[in-house]
């Protein structure tokens, strides 16, 4: 059985064209979300990754939609893998049921893990604005406009709050009354729409 997930990011944007391409697809039930992929919890998607057993694909119309990071996209790769499932990406021509879709995917693990170090060293540079200020160790309450733009830089890297809190000097709550959880999304989605923006000319289909 074939599966659509569909997914925008805010209610205002139209899921219509990502149901269309599924439909077009074959996909036998088709579950979708409006939601930021940086969202640990969505509905549509839980859904069908419970509903989609052994030799049932997933299909999806951009990767994307499935998560914002690469590590989120390889890990649930390797969830759907073990559990007998496949997933294919009709934009960008990926099908995990074929050789080089499986190739791919070991790219993109060796990817995730080079995105995994280019948030250690975005860390560092928070660290490094910390200290520019004066601070060397331990939390700080105040929140400054340096500390401010290193959050949504980290933000927009994929890092949750509760990663991003310590490594700029504040508390979690401190992070929140500055960046209060609805912001952090839109500036995680704004990330993630230009990201799929940049990418948006479909590829060819691999063979």
């Amino acid at each position: 059985m074939l599966i659509g997930y569909a997914r925008v990011s805010t209610a205002e944007q139209d899921l219509t064209p990502q149901l269309v391409a599924l439909k077009e697809a074959g996909c036998d039930r088709t579950f979708s979300d409006k939601a930021s992929g940086a969202k640990a919890n969505r509905t549509g998607l839980a859904e069908a990754l419970s509903h989609a057993r052994e030799g049932d694909v997933l299909v999806v119309w951009k990767l994307d939609r499935l998560g914002r990071t690469m590590k989120g996209l390889v890990d649930l790769a390797a969830e759907l893998a073990d559990r007998g499932i496949g997933l294919r990406s009709i934009t960008d021509g990926i099908d995990t049921a074929g050789t080089a879709g499986k190739l791919v995917f070991h790219i993109m693990a060796a990817m995730a893990e080079m995105e995994r170090d280019l948030v250690r060293e975005r860390t560092t540079a928070a660290l490094i604005v910390a200290r520019s200020e004066g601070r060397v160790g331990g939390r700080k309450k105040v929140m400054t406009p340096k500390r401010i733009e290193a959050a949504r830089k980290l933000l927009a890297s994929g890092m949750s709050a509760r990663e991003i809190a310590p490594t700029i000097g504040v508390s979690v709550a401190t992070l929140y009354r500055h960046l209060p959880a609805p912001e952090q999304e839109a500036i995680s989605a704004e990330e993630m729409e230009r990201d799929g923006a940049a990418g948006a000319s479909p590829s060819k289909p691999m063979k």
